[in-house]
């Protein structure tokens, strides 16, 4: 497994959770790394994504604010720290790995399920 993300669980509406995604088989250093995720009945979108020096980010509209993505290179790893979390939340996130143009490389995900 070249990536595979983990964190998920079941949580309250305005909880929070942080994933994390190990990418130890991966050209880690030179890659953007992508969050992704897929809600039942729906298309798979991405959700952030940070540049392979960290100093470019970018989350879509409806988590700004709510969510932090980082990625710590000592252990090639990425997280999502997701706060305040809503029900539409739910979904099956992924880590992907990529360019500033898109991703390429999708790994195993992680359920996060939001409900009271």
């Amino acid at each position: 497994v070249q990536l595979q993300a983990s964190g998920g669980g079941l949580v309250q509406p305005g909880g929070s959770l942080r994933l994390s995604c190990a990418a130890p088989g991966v050209n880690f250093e030179n890659s953007w790394m992508y969050w992704l995720r897929q809600a039942p009945g729906k298309e798979l979108e991405w959700v952030s994504r940070i540049s392979s020096d960290g100093r470019s980010i970018n989350y879509v509209d409806s988590v700004k604010g709510r969510f932090t993505i980082s990625r710590y290179f000592a252990t090639k790893t990425l997280y999502l720290q997701m706060d305040n979390l809503k029900s539409e939340d739910t979904a099956l996130y992924y880590c992907a790995l990529g360019n500033k143009w898109g991703w390429s490389l999708k790994g195993q995900g992680t359920q996060v399920t939001v409900s009271s």
